[in-house]
């Protein structure tokens, strides 16, 4: 009994613990290493083959941590953020850059008709002076200076008037004469004289009246001051 025993003793010394074959496909991840554990059975020395594994040195953690990292970012945000992105190596889709709404145009500008009559006003005032003459006091001046004055003044006052608005008389007829009138309107005839209370068939025409059949006139700047008919003028010597 005591020979087995050294005779066990002595081969656990002589044999090998451990011999590790390295697959040489593999330079990183795990070595898988072969040990041959000595035993006796029955007075016999044999060899068991257990398998054991163990991680290499060169084996790169943060890239299972990477991936981990990557799927819980899926799977709870749907999307992987830049920080992922940058540590992945890749480059962030180009976004589309978003089409920038036009800003609105600015409302057309409303005049009213008061607008349109000091227009019309203000290109009597440029080519005929009409307002000068009619709010300077001509008291003191003798008729044949106002008639001077007044023949020039109606020529250029007709020749700006005629240039934008088309004037017909209401009624073409010859006065003086008898005349039916067209309409009982009393914006388009007006009676004078001995009107009966039923209203008149007719009656001598006086004056043939006006009424425009069209009018053509510039179109306003909307940042000007259509109260201002006549500018200031200011002579510099």
């Amino acid at each position: 009994m005591t020979a087995r025993l050294g005779t066990v003793a002595h081969l656990r010394r002589k044999a090998p613990l451990a011999s590790s074959k390295t697959n040489p496909g593999r330079s990183s991840g795990f070595r898988r290493n072969r040990t041959l554990p000595v035993r006796t059975i029955r007075g016999r020395v044999s060899a068991e083959p257990l398998l054991s594994w163990d991680f290499g040195e060169n084996l790169n953690l943060s890239r299972i941590s990477l991936a981990f990292r990557c799927f819980f970012a899926l799977l709870f945000g749907g999307a992987l953020n830049p920080e992922l992105i940058s540590d992945l190596g890749l480059a962030p889709k180009p976004t589309r850059p978003e089409k920038t709404e036009k800003p609105a145009a600015p409302p057309a500008p409303v005049f009213k008709p008061p607008d349109g009559a000091l227009q019309i006003l203000g290109m009597l005032q440029r080519d005929s002076r009409i307002l000068d003459f009619l709010m300077e006091d001509i008291t003191s001046y003798e008729d044949d200076q106002i008639g001077a004055a007044v023949r020039s003044m109606q020529t250029s006052a007709r020749d700006a008037l005629v240039r934008y608005v088309s004037l017909a008389p209401v009624i073409d007829g010859v006065e003086g004469t008898f005349t039916k009138p067209p309409s009982n309107d009393p914006a388009v005839v007006k009676y004078l004289g001995n009107v009966p209370a039923a209203g008149a068939n007719g009656g001598t025409l006086r004056h043939r009246g006006w009424r425009a059949t069209s009018v053509s006139l510039p179109p306003l700047n909307p940042k000007q001051d259509t109260a201002v008919i006549s500018p200031a003028e200011i002579e510099v010597e």
